[in-house]
């Protein structure tokens, strides 16, 4: 990513269970020790996602562990988190996960300068058919990319 940028994780199964329509930025409301725990690197995004409630949006099971020196100020690693979006944005998302399949799903975590933000994805669910064309895809693109690099090589 560009200047100023840290990823600190990603949802590696996101790409491979949804069709990705639309990306967003979004703020992150945290606490200190959430901040502190997630600069060590525990946290997960994986069956994260993100739903619309009384006009704000939310994360949901992510999870970031406790931080070791937070004793009694320490957060629940599974609460639900406030995104920070724009009205336009909350609106669309409102009327998009209205319509059958769609879904609010968080790509990655990063910083960005000393702010945490969160690229959420609009996303549409994949059916098993899709999930398998997409590996062929793959693997024939592998060999394909061998086949060639042989080519090359002068290893027919």
């Amino acid at each position: 990513m560009s200047d100023g940028v840290k990823v600190i994780t990603k949802n590696r199964k996101a790409r491979h269970e949804y069709h990705i329509e639309e990306v967003y930025e979004a703020g992150i409301v945290l606490t200190g020790t959430e901040v502190k725990s997630i600069r060590a690197g525990r946290v997960n995004l994986k069956d994260s996602f993100a739903i619309v409630e009384d006009g704000e949006v939310y994360l949901r099971n992510m999870h970031i562990a406790a931080y070791k020196q937070g004793n009694r100020y320490n957060h629940n690693p599974e609460r639900p988190r406030k995104l920070l979006l724009h009205k336009r944005e909350i609106r669309k998302f409102i009327g998009k996960t209205k319509e059958k399949g769609y879904t609010l799903v968080p790509l990655q975590l990063y910083f960005k300068k000393q702010l945490v933000k969160v690229k959420l994805a609009l996303a549409k669910g994949k059916n098993l058919h899709d999930k398998r064309q997409n590996i062929k895809k793959k693997t024939a693109q592998r060999e394909m990319e061998r086949v060639f690099k042989d080519n090359q090589l002068g290893r027919y």
